[in-house]
């Protein structure tokens, strides 16, 4: 079957779709260059990580059957090295790596 796509629309679909992610990210530092980012920017900058960071704890334990076998131990395990590691390190590519790595160990082995 053959491809409805040549290389040339593929290549320009590619490019186009680079510039615009270059400029929705460029374009917050042009508009806010030359002057101090509005109260609800400041605040969203300032109150989205935690937000996201629960978002996601939430939705990682959503599916946790802790009645049954492996009884949330590999989700438990992995959390609380994720805490630990990051207070301790305060590097969130460590304790994102490891406790990930250790949540797969758990699950296999569990």
């Amino acid at each position: 079957m053959k491809s409805p796509y040549t290389l040339a629309m593929a290549l320009v679909a590619v490019f186009v779709s680079g510039a615009i992610i270059y400029g929705t990210r460029l374009l917050p530092f042009v508009a806010f260059s030359r002057r101090k980012p509005p109260a609800v920017i400041r605040f969203i900058e300032k109150y989205t990580p935690s937000l996201i960071m629960a978002v996601l704890a939430v939705y990682c334990f959503k599916d946790t059957v802790f009645l049954q076998r492996p009884f949330g131990i590999p989700h438990l395990a992995a959390s609380l090295s994720t805490v630990v590691l990051h207070l301790a390190f305060r590097n969130a590519m460590v304790s994102i790596f490891f406790s990930t790595a250790l949540f797969m160990v758990l699950s296999c082995v569990i």
